[in-house]
């Protein structure tokens, strides 16, 4: 009898380490803040059951301006087994929305908000921008009180402070700092010893578009400048057409690009955002020649079959089998999702994904759930996504922004 209690007791030690180790490893891989549908109750997709209990008395009612509908605010506690209480989180209900998934390809052309520092460059065995505490990625927002906007205003005001040292006001991350510059001498005319960026343009794939707003997402990630792999910071940007030239095809270590070129000078909507979930703003028509579906939360993918919508040539978007292979909810998460191009099709012709499809949608179970973002380099059948929540979120924050400043 005491073998058995003492056999017991093992498995039933076993069971609650197994339940609180499960416990610690959910509280940290999910979030603190889902979306939900209004009328569907949270639950969480995973290997065990996961709900949610509202806590009383913690709700909160916010109706919006008009751009969206009413939300509603609730704490929750998430259940493992509906019984053991993982943490207390936040959902939003809204009403779904039904977005159309696009896929074509499009043209970006973004005006900085400000310079950047993409390059320092020494003359006379020293730079004056180096040497007054400038750094690559610094924003450049004014020199001796005027706001440059271009690289020509920052050579035109170094030119004429004939030597003097002027104040240069940069942004760095989220910090604004003054710097004191001592231009020098160089060829005739007085230099900052540095290389500036004021416009980048490139090509992306739309990922959906809002047919009561107007409003779109694209890209999946920040356009970055080249040089200094960061953001670059919008001051204005439109959107256009393009013309896919080509394709040069990705292999093991070496990943593949579209190739195209704007259609015209004519712009079909303006990017209102550019952040690390994509590039957002509004069209000027809706661009997708398929119907519109709903959109599906974080909380709702699965692991496995899914299909993207994308564009290899001029033919248009076609849909492609993938595999969603990992999903990550934490907060600190670098990607959220992990997917691998089954496709054979897509797998010929592209030998997976290739730059410029990012941006391309992800469909699961007839849902908008992510898009592409990047390709894995060692192995161009896989690559990295976003949540696609996560951009409709982004979406609806740029479009309410720029009502806000219309108005």
């Amino acid at each position: 009898m005491s073998s058995f209690i003492k056999r017991t007791a093992v498995a039933i030690g076993i069971v609650l380490f197994s339940i609180i180790g499960l416990v610690a490893f959910y509280s940290s891989v999910l979030p603190d803040f889902y979306l939900v549908s209004r009328g569907d109750k949270l639950m969480v997709s995973s290997l065990f059951s996961i709900s949610a209990r509202p806590c009383e008395s913690k709700v909160t009612v916010a109706v919006s301006d008009g751009a969206s509908t009413s939300s509603r605010y609730t704490k929750s506690t998430l259940m493992l087994f509906g019984t053991v209480p993982i943490k207390e989180v936040e959902s939003k209900t809204i009403e779904r929305p039904n977005l159309y998934p696009c896929g074509e390809p499009f043209g970006i052309k973004l005006i900085t908000d400000g310079v950047m520092v993409v390059d320092l460059q020494k003359i006379d065995n020293s730079s004056p921008a180096k040497e007054c505490g400038i750094r690559e990625g610094d924003i450049i927002v004014s020199i001796d009180g005027e706001t440059v906007k271009s690289n020509a205003d920052v050579a035109k005001i170094i030119r004429a402070t004939n030597g003097e040292s002027c104040s240069v006001k940069i942004k760095r991350g989220k910090n604004d700092l003054t710097l004191t510059l001592q231009p020098k001498l160089d060829g005739g005319c007085y230099k900052a010893g540095m290389w500036v960026r004021d416009s980048s343009a490139g090509i992306g794939t739309l990922t959906f578009y809002d047919e009561e707003t107007g409003a779109f997402g694209g890209l999946g990630h920040a356009v970055c400048d080249a040089d200094t792999k960061e953001p670059l910071p919008l001051s204005t940007g439109s959107v256009g057409e393009i013309n896919l030239t080509g394709l040069n095809r990705s292999q093991s270590g070496n990943p593949g690009q579209l190739l195209g070129e704007f259609a015209n000078s004519s712009s079909t909507g303006e990017i209102l955002k550019n952040c690390t979930s994509g590039v957002f703003g509004t069209l000027n028509s809706n661009p997708s020649s398929h119907k519109a579906i709903p959109l599906g939360f974080r909380q709702e993918i699965t692991t496995g079959k899914a299909t993207i919508l994308t564009s290899i040539d001029n033919s248009g978007p076609k849909e492609y089998e993938i595999s969603i292979e990992q999903i990550n909810m934490s907060e600190d998460a670098e990607h959220d999702l992990v997917i691998k191009v089954t496709d054979p099709e897509l797998l010929e012709k592209a030998g997976g994904i290739v730059q410029g499809m990012s941006g391309s949608p992800i469909i699961q179970n007839g849902r908008l759930v992510g898009a592409v973002t990047h390709v894995f380099i060692e192995d161009s059948s896989m690559g990295y996504g976003i949540f696609a929540d996560e951009m409709y979120s982004n979406a609806v924050c740029s479009y309410e922004n720029s009502i806000d400043i219309a108005g």
